[in-house]
């Protein structure tokens, strides 16, 4: 008896020695990227900063394809919605997963808009509407690419003049930098040989428990606004900025993203959930504090910081689990939320929305930073 006594105590020993399993980075086989689509090469670039975190980027629509983050126990998982290789990409029902939005992120109504009294008219790729810049918008083309360094890419694109309807030839630069304060930069400058209109947005679908791992209405959400941009039916705002106070949509504190969802409200029912632009309270000139999303489990946390008027929360409607994404894991209603900096939806049509209008001589920029850190 003592013998196995003995033995117990030297195996509970040895067990508690013993480091629980920490699940790594799993690095994506560049060779899945490479690839000629529209006669240019396709590739994977690797950022990665001193904290350890580690984004894929690729060239084909400037998609994030993957992004590692630590929780309060050192366990990474990879919190970002995609696919492992370009075909997938290039096939996929929901082709924004980390995707550069332009030339105008978000809708624009009936696809039409007057600049100088000249209409333009837009390919309607969402209903009766124009969605994240038409049939072929910014995530969909390939950008030229440069990494600048091991925390920085740098991507290049020229819009033709009349391309997807919209007049001018825009040059377009976005950096991306993986910063050792563990920030996911995007910065957006962009130019115009004719008046045009521009709105540059950012599309990853993030999920802190980690991409397919279930649902984020139990994510703790924060947005520093206290109005928002009411829609129709089509989701096209009605021009009205209403208070958030006594609604679903005040998430002026922290709470659980899922909490009011049942709430009998028509907006609520217009996006089968969350849907909207926010218009975010504004400190002054420079980066304003935007948004705050922690899971409470792992303890991972993000804030987002802009220079822009606006910021679309999306809450993983329209996902049904027909897509199946990296690691085979299928992405399952509400399993995912975006927080895309922005000028306001239809803005061009809405006279009392902040202009999104760009001339000729003048310099378009925009920045959206994610912090992430460990709570």
């Amino acid at each position: 008896m003592k013998r196995i006594f003995h033995l117990i105590v030297v195996s509970l020993l040895l067990f508690s020695c013993v480091k629980p399993q920490e699940k790594t980075i799993k690095r994506i086989d560049k060779k899945n990227f490479e690839k000629i689509v529209d006669g240019k090469p396709v590739s994977l670039y690797i950022l990665e900063n001193d904290q350890g975190t580690v984004a894929e980027i690729t060239n084909y629509g400037g998609k994030v394809v993957s992004l590692w983050l630590p929780d309060k126990s050192g366990n990474y998982e990879d919190v970002v919605l995609g696919h492992e290789n370009i075909d997938d990409f290039l096939n996929a029902k929901e082709k924004y997963f980390g995707a550069l939005i332009g030339r105008y992120g978000n809708r624009i109504a009936h696809g039409k808009f007057t600049l100088d009294g000249k209409e333009y008219t837009l390919a309607t790729n969402n209903g009766v509407n124009s969605l994240h810049g038409g049939n072929k918008g910014f995530d969909a083309v390939v950008w030229d690419a440069e990494q600048v360094d091991g925390q920085t890419l740098e991507l290049t694109y020229l819009s033709k003049d009349g391309e997807e309807g919209y007049p001018g030839n825009l040059s377009v630069r976005v950096l991306y930098q993986l910063t050792d304060a563990n920030e996911l930069k995007i910065e957006y400058w962009a130019t115009t040989d004719q008046s045009t209109v521009v709105n540059l947005t950012h599309h990853s679908f993030f999920n802190l428990h980690g991409a397919g791992n279930g649902t984020i209405n139990d994510h703790l959400l924060q947005i520093h606004a206290a109005h928002y941009t009411p829609v129709d039916a089509g989701l096209i705002p009605t021009g009205e900025i209403a208070a958030v106070e006594g609604t679903p949509f005040d998430f002026q504190e922290l709470k659980p993203i899922g909490a009011e969802l049942e709430v009998k409200d028509q907006q609520l029912d217009y996006g089968m959930g969350y849907d909207h632009n926010f218009v975010l309270e504004q400190n002054g000139e420079g980066l304003n504090y935007a948004a705050k999303v922690v899971e409470p489990n792992s303890g991972r946390a993000m804030e987002v910081y802009t220079n822009e008027p606006g910021m679309q929360f999306y809450g993983g409607n329209f996902l049904d689990g027909s897509i199946v994404g990296k690691e085979g894991k299928a992405y399952e209603f509400r399993t995912a939320f975006c927080l895309e900096t922005q000028h306001f939806p239809d803005s061009p049509n809405q006279p009392n929305f902040p202009s999104t209008r760009l001339d000729p001589g003048e310099e378009y920029y925009s920045i959206c930073v994610y912090k992430f850190s460990v709570e």
